[in-house]
């Protein structure tokens, strides 16, 4: 288990970077035609949900990291810096024209009882043209520090976020305890414990800590907004959350109400979430069935949500274990659980990459081969959020603020040895059906078994006294999103007069960054400006075509020519999901050699994922899409192939092999 699983299931990929040049037939299109500043792009990055950076606009930078466009630098009067005024404290900072910095300071306790301040890190970037408002940029995590994800210091970055909030001038923070706020180090867990662990790590954690744990609440967190709120000498603020983001921008809507002007929540997380995530686990059927719908998976499996229901099963019954290889040749032993499994799953929902491979290594194990499924686990375990260093993700705040805001079953004052009591009776009361198809192990998952060793006070934080302003208000939410899943989004829009939701089918968590078409960003616009906002965006094509099944069985002794270019087809199809989700860096094939991704180019070396068929080449992504497009070359050799030259272009792969001509 991930000691960041918390983390995992609400940490989100931020647009960090701006769609540009082949984006201009999208968002640049609208962008000129609309009058709004032309596009540019940030240098290329890696594609996780912790790194500050959308899917669909990390691939659009790949493709783009030369092009660069000016900034119009028309600043509107009414939000220029004004001498006199009490901002005399803010000064420029980054590479954006017109951004400021500041530092507010806090108390850390806001009773005087334990002594101490926090600086808060400020930025703030004035409106183009005419002012229509001021716009928070809350990050997720917990642990995400806003101004860091957002980075509006880089002016790809802030050329996107000003036409996404045409008119506003545009605020990002770091949470108290994140990046340049006073960050938060726990080291115990900081990377993947074993589930078996996961308890000392937390409970170590809080002694690491101290007394200082008790001052971390999204309750503190929302008194921290309003403390920024008034350094800048503004009335009322629109929230734009994502993930915990919308949690921390709901909970300053129900305590400071008069202060909201409006709501943009994306992927929605409620303030009274339940502490077993059964609504996410009872949605995972569902989710994983439309994302396979119209045959999307079928040369994978035929029955996705099936296949994870029955190998989470039993692994939580009887846990793998196997030899994994790794990029210097080695094998290390890995183990997995069902637990494990369901963090892969939910991973799926922010990497394309991880989505397209795991059907067929999750039927794969079904049919009783875990070799290919461990082997995932492992490349997500070390290249997903658990890699990702302190400064973009707390883990210690994270634990800190889920661990204090609850809500738990058991009292927030307990001791932490009556609590298993409690956890166990509350998950026994469940009614049927709660946990979806899993087994009642399913609900160690949620933040009760990760917090059940954190000390009092746990639990019990309320938020105003429940009512909501009646202000603009739109929940966004991805149709492929299993970690917040629409039901969630859809209770919390109805408690507001003006809620709204937009669905988008086959997008994951993090809508905005996440969605390759232009409909949720129209929408958030035409939202802005008054206009009728759709409940449902199109289905746009997936990242990738899901890859095929693994070769079972063994290969053939000696291949045919046909069968060859078959499984060299379905290699390479792997690679490039395997090259998706990886990022930068090094992974072994399933059975022997090597595959090294630098940017938008990944070389094999030997690379196989089938006994006896290697392959060593040059693999390029050369168009967006979707689905991504590829170019390149690779030798195919070992001992069960027919050897030879194949090429790919797109969704095409043909060449020689054994001197026939094959494909294309």
């Amino acid at each position: 288990m991930r000691v960041k699983r918390v983390a995992g299931w609400l940490a989100f990929p931020l647009v960090a970077a701006l769609v540009a040049a082949t984006a201009a037939q999208a968002v640049g299109a609208q962008a000129t035609h609309r009058g709004a500043g032309r596009t540019a792009t940030a240098a290329t990055v890696r594609v996780r949900a912790e790194s500050g950076v959308g899917i669909a606009i990390r691939l659009h930078s790949l493709l783009n990291t030369s092009h660069r466009a000016t900034l119009r630098e028309l600043v509107s009067p009414a939000l220029r810096p004004n001498a006199a005024a009490a901002r005399a404290t803010e000064a420029p900072c980054g590479q954006t024209p017109g951004l400021l910095c500041s530092t507010v300071v806090v108390p850390l306790d806001r009773t005087g009882v334990v002594p101490g301040t926090i600086p808060i890190h400020v930025e703030r970037l004035p409106a183009l043209g005419v002012a229509k408002g001021v716009m928070f940029l809350i990050a997720g995590g917990p642990g995400q520090g806003s101004a860091r994800s957002f980075d509006l210091g880089n002016p790809g970055s802030a050329s996107l976020f000003r036409y996404v909030f045409p008119g506003y001038t545009l605020v990002a923070y770091d949470d108290r305890g994140t990046a340049a706020s006073g960050l938060l180090r726990c080291p115990t867990v900081e990377g993947y414990v074993p589930t078996s662990a996961v308890g000392a790590a937390v409970a170590a954690c809080a002694d690491a800590l101290g007394p200082a744990r008790a001052f971390y609440s999204t309750l503190d967190h929302a008194s921290d907004l309003e403390a920024v709120r008034v350094s800048l000498g503004v009335d009322k603020v629109g929230l734009y959350g994502v993930s915990y983001g919308t949690k921390l921008a709901l909970a300053y809507a129900l305590v400071y109400p008069n202060q909201v002007e409006r709501l943009l929540l994306d992927s929605v997380v409620p303030t009274d979430r339940d502490p077993f995530f059964s609504d996410s686990l009872k949605a995972m059927p569902g989710t994983l069935s439309a994302f396979c719908g119209g045959g999307a998976c079928q040369t994978a499996t035929p029955d996705f949500a099936g296949d994870v229901a029955a190998v989470a099963n039993q692994l939580e019954a009887k846990p793998a274990t196997g030899k994994v290889l790794q990029s210097s040749g080695a094998t290390h032993t890995v183990r997995m659980n069902g637990e494990d499994l369901l963090s892969v799953v939910v991973d799926a929902d922010l990497s394309p990459g991880l989505a397209a491979i795991l059907p067929a290594a999750v039927h794969e194990a079904r049919l009783k081969d875990i070799r290919p499924l461990l082997r995932i686990f492992d490349i997500d375990s070390s290249s997903g959020i658990v890699a990702e260093p302190p400064e973009d993700l707390s883990s210690a705040l994270n634990v800190a603020t889920n661990c204090h805001d609850g809500p738990f079953p058991w009292p927030a004052e307990s001791a932490v040895a009556d609590r298993p009591a409690d956890l166990k009776a509350a998950v026994a009361a469940l009614p049927a059906g709660s946990l979806g198809p899993f087994g009642l192990w399913a609900a160690s998952i949620g933040t009760a078994g990760f917090c059940i060793t954190w000390p009092a006070p746990a639990g019990g934080v309320t938020y105003g006294n429940g009512t909501v302003p009646d202000v603009p208000v739109l929940a966004l939410s991805g149709g492929f999103d299993m970690r917040t899943p629409t039901t969630g989004a859809t209770a919390v829009a109805a408690k507001f007069p003006q809620g709204r939701v937009l669905v988008v089918p086959g997008v994951g968590h993090s809508v905005v960054g996440a969605d390759p078409t232009i409909c949720t960003i129209r929408n958030v616009r035409a939202w802005l400006s008054g206009g009728a906002v759709d409940s449902k965006c199109p289905r746009g094509n997936p990242y990738l075509n899901t890859v095929p099944s693994f070769p079972v069985g063994k290969t053939p002794r000696m291949a045919t020519a046909a069968q060859t270019l078959v499984l060299a087809t379905k290699t390479i199809k792997e690679a490039e999901a395997i090259w998706l989700t990886l990022g930068d860096g090094g992974v072994s094939g399933l059975y022997s050699g090597r595959l090294t991704a630098a940017g938008r180019t990944f070389k094999l070396v030997r690379y196989s994922i089938a006994p006896g068929v290697e392959l060593t080449g040059k693999v390029r992504f050369v168009k967006f899409g979707p689905p991504l497009q590829f170019d390149g070359t690779v030798t195919v050799g070992g001992a069960g192939a027919a050897h030879g030259l194949l090429g790919l272009n797109g969704d095409k792969v043909g060449g020689t092999l054994d001197g026939q001509l094959v494909g294309r």
